[in-house]
């Protein structure tokens, strides 16, 4: 691992974390096509994601702090059995009770998942996703306006956006592209789908490193490139601010389905490339 291949991995995931178009996907055809074996690094995936992580926090900054208190303002009338305070169904609490909802079709992923990554990560199924992925975005952006928001959107809604995000955890299958997409086939508006769909996905990314943590620290660490790593995740993390701004920009304007021209050809691409590479290298 060098620092040039730290930063254009942080690049790669900052850019593909957020907009739809897998990051785990590229990140399985970079290492394959061009063989950077020492990239793979579980320890230096798991703080790309967190660098990513970051991200959604500072752009959503007020939307979290405003959820933070009040859940804590929610506990408190519990306590205190304040029936009136307790059952007022704020939009921040709603959201609160639907990134929840959201989360529990994870639980089902969780014992299969390092089967998945193990048998699922590889140039064909990877290419495969890709293009589903492409047909997903490629319909959901001509779906007509929907209007629901934090305080419109059911618990029926959250469970399929959440269902959708347990299959986004199949590598080249975009999370950020079939949540959104999920949530405008149910007629979120489009500004509540982007923000739904990230604000969502800080339980998911922080639950899944928490239980990769433990084997990436039982790999071994190495000190000398802990700072190569981390510019990495500081490339990861200013780059996935600006892939959030791009989604929510394109999105709003109803442009969400261009990414479906590039899924097609990366996934084509890299089908086509993974059958003819090996003939040559005979």
């Amino acid at each position: 691992m060098n620092i040039l291949y730290s930063i254009l991995l942080g690049i790669i995931q900052g850019v593909a974390e957020f907009l739809p178009i897998s990051s785990s996907g590229h990140l399985v055809l970079f290492q394959t096509f061009f063989a950077f074996k020492d990239t793979d690094s579980m320890l230096f995936n798991v703080l790309l994601h967190l660098g990513t992580l970051v991200s959604v926090c500072i752009y959503y900054r007020k939307d979290i702090w405003e959820m933070i208190r009040e859940f804590f303002q929610w506990i408190a009338a519990l306590i205190h059995r304040d029936g009136k305070e307790a059952g007022r169904p704020t939009p921040a609490r709603r959201m609160i009770v639907l990134i929840i909802v959201a989360t529990l079709p994870l639980f089902v992923v969780v014992p299969v998942k390092k089967w998945m990554e193990a048998t699922l990560s590889t140039n064909m199924t990877v290419s495969v996703a890709l293009l589903i992925t492409g047909c997903l975005l490629y319909f959901s952006d001509r779906m007509a306006k929907g209007h629901k928001n934090a305080k419109t959107a059911t618990v029926v809604d959250a469970l399929v956006v959440g269902a959708a995000q347990a299959v986004g955890t199949i590598p080249g299958i975009s999370r950020s592209g079939i949540t959104i997409s999920a949530g405008l086939f149910r007629g979120f508006d489009r500004k509540f789908a982007v923000r739904f769909s990230f604000l969502m996905s800080l339980p998911a990314v922080l639950g899944a490193n928490v239980l990769e943590i433990g084997d990436a620290v039982a790999q071994g660490i190495d000190p000398k490139v802990l700072p190569v790593y981390l510019i990495g995740v500081a490339v990861a993390a200013v780059v996935g601010y600006l892939s959030i701004r791009l989604v929510s920009l394109l999105s709003d304007k109803g442009k969400f389905g261009m990414f479906a021209y590039y899924c097609w050809v990366v996934g084509l691409g890299s089908l086509i490339a993974g059958i003819i590479v090996p003939l040559f290298s005979k």
